[in-house]
């Protein structure tokens, strides 16, 4: 019944002379997004993104199926629809609504609210926008039983839409949401550390909308954390590259460097001496692999990592900015994007991490930054251990 999918950009519209560089950029994720799902044409025309099939025809409810679920992940979309693409002829648009209308009126209830939406950026179109909803309600209307049809311009069950464009026109019934932001791609990749927790993979996803594809990284400590650690983390990367092209995971072992604060170091000053070090092994894969920022899943006050105070001794171990998505966010607003993008249940499989690894009893919730760094002078061969560290790690 479909002949392409229109869909339709918020933000991007908003942007000036290099709104052409992310309108390609979407394209191109559409088709990425698209490719082993459905074959596609993808093209721009003013405002619009439009999806068609390659040889013309239309697409089956099965491709449909699919490309629903794939478009839901594309970065820039604020919405879509399957459509039927027509000329800019009233004629052409009413035969088209009185096809396509009766399928999706069956096995409704008795009684069905309709109305529809008519938007003309065609100014030469001979008729106005209410024109065209009247002519439409009346010929849908036509089709069926009076006491079956009820119309309702606020909150109809059914909606059709048309769109009156220079080029063609366009009707539909079902508008999905995208998922909005700007496309993968459009801003310079970046570097998640990424835990089996909740609150990494919803930092990940929220960079990705803001246009930075992502790599990860992510700390073990082999053999005292299990295989299933690190499998755990390989479910979650591999979930969140169906939003973006694949990024790379990069897998530490942080066992040698905890050893060495474990045999060294207070130990009310582990979490913070550990998380320095941890940055400092991102950071310098993010600079060997063209990342330009760290991201973490870090929320204000949370743990005893995250108060303003070790936040701060963490951060000055590094010379790198390090973006936080979640900073200010409470934890059920974060469970609620984890439930919607699909990584909720992964992360509820409890596994033991690297943080959990000797451990402090009591952590320190204020670290001073000269106290945490004389601490690290008392490490034999700090440097060599995390260049081993780097050096070692596994990438997939």
């Amino acid at each position: 019944m479909y002949n392409c999918i229109i869909c339709r950009y918020h933000e991007i519209a908003t942007k000036g002379n290099n709104r052409n560089m992310f309108e390609r950029c979407l394209a191109d994720n559409i088709r990425h997004l698209l490719s082993g799902v459905a074959p596609c044409r993808v093209l721009r025309v003013r405002g619009r993104i439009w999806i068609e099939h390659p040889e013309g025809r239309d697409y089956t409810d099965e491709e449909i199926s699919g490309m629903i679920p794939a478009l839901r992940r594309a970065f820039g979309v604020e919405t879509f629809s399957p459509a039927v693409r027509i000329a800019s002829d009233m004629d052409a648009i009413r035969n088209a609504a009185l096809e396509i209308a009766p399928p999706v009126f069956e096995g409704r209830p008795d009684t069905v609210t309709f109305r529809v939406r008519a938007r003309r950026s065609n100014k030469r179109f001979p008729m106005r926008s209410k024109e065209i909803e009247i002519d439409l309600v009346s010929a849908v209307a036509g089709l069926f039983d009076h006491r079956r049809f009820k119309l309702d311009l606020d909150h109809a069950e059914l909606t059709l839409g048309c769109e009156v464009r220079d080029e063609f026109s366009l009707l539909y019934f079902d508008t999905y949401e995208g998922p909005g932001g700007l496309p993968v791609g459009s801003n310079p990749r970046v570097l998640t550390l990424l835990s089996g927790g909740i609150d990494s993979p919803v930092a990940a996803y929220l960079v990705m909308k803001r246009g930075s594809p992502t790599d990860y990284v992510s700390f073990h400590s082999y053999p005292y954390t299990p295989a299933e650690t690190t499998d755990k983390v390989k479910t979650i990367a591999a979930h969140l590259n169906t939003f973006q092209a694949t990024g790379k995971l990069h897998l530490v072992n942080l066992l040698e460097l905890q050893k060495a604060v474990r045999d060294n170091c207070s130990e009310r000053l582990r979490t913070v001496l550990y998380r320095r070090a941890m940055f400092r092994i991102a950071e310098r894969i993010a600079r060997e692999t063209g990342c330009r920022a760290l991201v973490t899943g870090e929320a204000l006050g949370q743990v005893a990592s995250q108060t303003l105070v070790n936040m701060d001794t963490i951060n000055r171990s590094i010379d790198m900015l390090v973006l936080r998505p979640i900073v200010g966010e409470d934890k059920l607003d974060t469970i609620a994007v984890a439930e919607k993008i699909g990584t909720m249940k992964i992360s509820e499989k409890q596994v033991p991490d690297s943080c959990t690894v000797f451990a402090p009893s009591s952590p320190s919730t204020s670290v001073p930054l000269v106290i945490a760094e004389k601490e690290e002078l008392l490490i034999p061969d700090y440097a060599g251990i995390l260049e081993r560290a780097v050096a070692s790690r596994e990438t997939f």
